[in-house]
């Protein structure tokens, strides 16, 4: 056991977040996010019962985004003919603003085949249980400075 660890994060995703380097990317994915095809060559790691805006909130008190970069967190851009509602964003941007002073302004939206493409060179997705449509996150690696 660990002190001051979220005891969500398991020690193959604590291992993983640690391996990762400065401007590597995570998705944190949604139910339907093909994971494993965009995953295959990054590290995929299932945390299926667990929701995105759980797994955001532990992994940003340990994890430095970029602030070398204008949006250091990007969400998948709604379709313009689907009409759904994205009401888990604002969640996203609480649980940004509580770690990162930017907030809001750190956050942009790619849309969703290119999302896709990024996702293949991200370093890690790690795949939750979310049910929210279009509640994918991808995350960027700051510097630890302390």
């Amino acid at each position: 056991m660990l002190k001051n660890i979220p005891k969500i994060l398991s020690p193959e995703l604590l291992k993983a977040l640690c391996e990762m380097g400065h401007s590597d990317r995570l998705i944190i994915s949604d139910g339907n996010f093909p994971c494993e095809s965009i995953g295959k060559n990054s590290i995929v790691i299932r945390c299926d019962g667990h929701g995105t805006c759980e797994i955001l909130d532990a992994i940003l008190k340990i994890f430095p985004l970029d602030t070398y970069t204008e949006k250091s967190v990007n969400l998948m851009e709604v379709m313009k003919d689907d009409n759904i509602k994205t009401p888990i964003w604002k969640e996203y941007e609480k649980i940004v603003k509580k770690y990162d002073n930017r907030g809001k302004k750190t956050i942009g939206q790619i849309e969703r085949f290119q999302f896709y493409k990024e996702a293949k060179d991200a370093y890690l997705i790690i795949a939750t249980g979310e049910e929210a449509l279009y509640a994918n996150i991808m995350l960027q690696k700051g510097v630890v400075v302390e």
